[in-house]
């Protein structure tokens, strides 16, 4: 019953990274001077869009996430300091 949550978060983590990768050979080709982004509307609004969702999506996981390790506190309480 675990490994369907596992499934799902491992699913969104490689869409975002897929995303971000998409963004990135966008801008790639866009400074190689292979297309203009007026050239390709669609696909101008579409990454704009994908950079949005996934600064969104970096904002909200960096918010979320908890900034010290469990191990490390757990080895710090265990030795006492």
């Amino acid at each position: 019953m675990t490994s369907v949550p596992r499934f799902l978060e491992v699913l969104r983590e490689t869409f975002w990274i897929l995303a971000l990768a998409v963004i990135a050979l966008f801008a790639f080709f866009v400074a190689l001077g292979a297309f203009s982004p007026t050239d390709a509307v669609i696909a101008t609004i579409v990454v704009a869009l994908l950079c949005v969702l996934w600064i969104v999506h970096a904002v909200l996981e960096g918010r979320h996430r908890d900034r010290r390790d469990p191990a490390v506190v757990r080895a710090r309480e265990r030795r006492g300091f």
